[in-house]
């Protein structure tokens, strides 16, 4: 018995880390695949036009389901859930600008430096920075090496897009702490659907109001918002900030598969290589991650608050 309940426990921390690991790769499995389904929508409602149909239907579908309540809550958190509602506008709005004018892969390539810096910032452990380095150089590769065949609004809008995912990362972990389940989420979702809405009536005016384009918006809506933030908002509240960040990096290997199989944008073997590499940094991480946890809950899992 003494030999196997550490294992037990050992396996009970790995399920414990590798729980919210899951939440994030099917979080990144959605909303990319999300991003594809936009790309080919944007040609009747416009980058802006996308954005407010996949947020506006995205609050509608998690105010309808989660009915949050709004009383009883502080300054600090409207504070924070606005702060969250207003990351999320502006990563939208930045990245959908981005895939209107460079490739999918490209874009979310760019915009994952911004969660790759935070991870170097908010973590204090040197093996983080190593992961992260290693995360960084696949990003490099996918984009081919250089940057100069981009159109540099498109590449600036992708690297803005990135500095609002992290503020999305550090927003949606508090929110996560100080709302119970995905209400924060909800409340968060329909304020930045209020800042992005009169953009995309200036921008696509009545093409809003197309039966269709309604149909693929919702499930733009559904596969690029509703799910990948909720299942994101609960892994953090059980993964730390920093790992989260790097497990981003799986981002553009998933968006460049994506681009292939929805896009028929092509993959080159440096663009596996770069996979191979994002990915490694990703397990790499969350190994890390698992290892530590096993340092500080020698008796078993440690809890997380």
């Amino acid at each position: 018995m003494g030999a196997g309940a550490p294992g037990v426990a050992a396996r009970g921390i790995a399920g414990h880390r590798l729980g919210p690991v899951a939440l994030v790769v099917a979080g990144g499995l959605s909303v990319q695949f999300g991003s594809a389904v936009a790309v080919l929508l944007m040609p009747r409602a416009g980058a802006l036009g996308v954005v407010t149909l996949r947020l506006v239907l995205a609050a509608a579908v998690l105010l309808l389901i989660c009915r949050p309540r709004v009383r009883g809550y502080g300054r600090a958190d409207w504070g924070t859930v606005l702060a969250f509602g207003a990351a999320m506008a502006g990563m939208n709005v930045l990245f959908y600008l981005s895939v209107a004018r460079i490739p999918l892969g490209a874009a979310v390539t760019l915009e994952v430096l911004g969660p790759l810096i935070l991870s170097v910032v908010a973590s204090r452990r040197l093996m983080n920075l190593l992961w992260a380095g290693l995360a960084l150089g696949g990003v490099v590769l996918l984009s081919g090496g250089g940057l100069d065949r981009l159109d540099p609004l498109g590449a600036g809008f992708a690297l803005a897009a990135g500095a609002m995912w992290a503020a999305y990362i550090v927003f949606s972990a508090r929110t996560g702490r100080r709302f119970p389940q995905a209400d924060g989420l909800a409340l968060a979702m329909a304020f930045g659907a209020v800042l992005t809405l009169p953009l995309g009536v200036v921008d696509a005016g009545d093409k809003l109001l197309v039966p269709s384009t309604i149909a693929l918006g919702l499930g733009v809506a559904l596969m690029s918002s509703v799910l990948p933030y909720t299942l994101e908002l609960l892994a953090l509240r059980r993964l730390p900030a920093p790992t989260f960040a790097i497990l981003m990096s799986l981002e553009p290997a998933i968006a460049a598969t994506a681009g292939f199989l929805v896009l028929q944008q092509s993959l080159a073997v440096t663009d596996a290589l770069a996979i191979a590499l994002v990915i490694g940094a990703s397990m790499g991480a969350v190994r890390s991650q698992i290892g530590r946890g096993r340092r500080k809950s020698p008796g078993g899992a440690r809890r997380d608050t």
